[in-house]
């Protein structure tokens, strides 16, 4: 062959045209951290999910259990008229066939079924006994009472009784208490 027939021509590649090097990979170590990493993350992201879940259904139960509380603490006030109005029907007014027992026995109905609603509700009475050690978790103390005899913060009259809704106080309830006697210093005289 002649070169005239087949020339060869000389290529020379250039530093553009070279093929590139193989790029140094990530490393065991640091695909092992990144897989670390988003087990972490999916931990975290499953134990919030989880958290959040708890909460909703926590709260779901305390509205359900807790929606009717304004409603309660307004009629509260409607069982206290309805005892007050029983207490002031006078002792010979409630004997059978008094002018008033019809009345009363109404009264009374009225307020039994009142109770009852409150009970289905999850409402109870606080109505704390004489004598019993006041609770600032369920009484409100009005007043205390000097001389009274009884221990200091004993119950000695109950104003008003309370309510409780479930675990949760309603209304306390208000009471007069014993105050607790002052004990006089000794003093030595023979100093």
């Amino acid at each position: 062959m002649t070169e005239t027939e087949h020339p060869e021509t000389v290529v020379t590649e250039t530093a553009a045209e070279a093929p590139a090097a193989p790029e140094a990979g990530p490393t065991v170590e640091t695909l092992q951290a990144e897989v670390a990493d988003l087990k972490d993350r999916l931990l975290r992201a499953f134990a919030e999910t989880e958290n959040l879940r708890r909460r909703t259904e926590r709260e779901r139960e305390d509205t359900a259990k807790y929606a009717v509380t304004k409603l309660a603490r307004d009629l509260t006030g409607v069982a206290d008229n309805l005892r007050r109005a029983i207490e002031a029907v006078p002792g010979d007014a409630r004997a059978e066939g008094g002018a008033l027992a019809g009345l009363l026995d109404g009264i009374g109905m009225t307020e039994r079924e009142l109770l009852a609603a409150f009970e289905k509700a999850g409402i109870t009475r606080i109505a704390p006994a004489l004598g019993e050690k006041a609770d600032p978790n369920k009484h409100e103390v009005l007043f205390e009472a000097p001389g009274t005899g009884q221990p200091g913060g004993a119950i000695i009259q109950v104003i008003q009784t309370g309510y409780q809704i479930h675990d949760r106080l309603l209304r306390a309830a208000k009471v007069g208490v014993a105050k607790a006697e002052s004990v006089a210093p000794v003093v030595d005289q023979t100093a």
